[in-house]
């Protein structure tokens, strides 16, 4: 295995690293590398790097050095460089008229080309979720297409870095955690709460899975268990940390009712539809109106001056896999929906990407 530390002493300036980055090729990474080991005994030596704090650079040192070697010479210098060159992700000023709150990366350039193509079609942005791994090159598509792009960082809430990670994906510049799925103990665990607790304080948006999860490889013994991932957990959530913006995917398949319910006393929690259950009732689309019932109700019993009642949803394709062409489906199975329900036009037009355009430019 390469040993960087080795060849290369750990001292030199920060000026040394980006002149090596720059114009050594293969030999620049591993001066970098043999460099950024030393971040977390010396940090203040660090500071300079344009765009970078020497505590966000610390942060991506103690976060990538449990890795294996060829993980961190692949990911973390080619991260730090483009952090440095990065710049504001949150470019555009003119609201799109969709925002798309969940999409997944498959780690596949060739589906970001397909996926910015379709988002151009529709004038709509699209927030990715992202492992770290992945982050270089979603970062590098964000910088040339600020209009249509920006990222969520993937997490386990189990992984012992998690609050690490957070610090990262924040570094990065992503605007939120998602979509987080599959834990060990129930959402509103309190051992998760450092979590939400640092996502909180970066006005981070979480986007949760909640609901029956799908099942990919049965013959494989997993730890996984919809019960952990009810949307009620949400709901302790939302108001431990009101600050927090909180998104749970499929609206807690099959519990409608209870997500509603949660939404509808915590301003701070939405839901989308995405996923099997605008599937499920397409031969009854005004089935929603029973869940989404509030619209317009003065009572005791329902939160004052609260907008219409379904714009507590907000637009998620859950595209996954690659699989481009649900972004089309999701896109009808909504109007469908919506229209079918008499939701207004500008109650829609706050599902489709109001509301969640009017999150994303309050964390500026």
């Amino acid at each position: 295995m390469y040993n960087p530390s080795a060849e290369m002493p750990v001292t030199g300036t920060v000026e040394e690293v980006q002149h090596h980055v720059s114009g050594s090729g293969r030999g620049g990474t591993r001066f970098i590398i043999a460099r950024m080991t030393s971040i977390a005994l010396a940090p203040a030596r660090y500071t300079a790097v344009p765009g970078i704090s020497g505590r966000r650079m610390q942060i991506c040192h103690l976060v990538f050095r449990g890795y294996p070697m060829n993980f961190r010479i692949s990911l973390f210098t080619v991260l730090l460089v483009s952090l440095a060159a990065l710049g504001p992700l949150m470019a555009q000023t003119t609201a799109p008229h969709i925002v798309d709150t969940l999409v997944h990366y498959n780690g596949d350039p060739a589906f970001l080309e397909k996926l910015i193509a379709k988002l151009d079609s529709v004038d709509a942005m699209g927030l990715l979720s992202t492992t770290p791994q992945d982050l270089p090159t979603v970062l590098a598509a964000i910088k040339q297409h600020p209009r249509r792009l920006m990222c969520q960082g993937r997490l386990n809430l189990d992984d012992p870095i998690a609050l690490d990670l957070v610090d990262l994906f924040h570094a990065a510049g992503c605007v939120g955690l998602g979509e987080i799925t599959s834990p060990l103990k129930n959402y509103d665990d309190r051992s998760y709460w450092p979590i939400y607790e640092r996502a909180e304080k970066y006005r981070m948006i979480l986007h949760f899975h909640t609901g029956i999860v799908n099942r990919m490889t049965p013959d494989i013994p997993s730890d996984i268990s919809a019960d952990r991932m009810r949307a009620t957990t949400l709901d302790g959530i939302a108001r431990r940390f009101p600050k927090l913006t909180i998104i749970g995917a499929h609206l807690g398949n099959p519990d409608y009712a209870w997500a509603a319910e949660s939404a509808r006393w915590n301003p701070n929690l939405y839901f989308d539809l995405s996923g099997s259950s605008l599937i499920k009732h397409q031969d009854d689309p005004t089935f929603w109106k029973s869940i989404f019932w509030w619209s317009g109700v003065v009572s005791l019993h329902t939160p004052p001056g609260t907008p219409n009642a379904f714009e507590h949803l907000v637009f998620g394709s859950d595209v996954f896999m690659g699989e481009i062409e649900e972004f089309d489906l999701e896109l009808a199975r909504y109007h469908r929906m919506l229209d079918a329900c008499g939701v207004p036009k500008t109650a829609q037009d706050n599902i489709m990407g109001g509301t969640m355009w009017r999150i994303l430019n309050a964390q500026k």
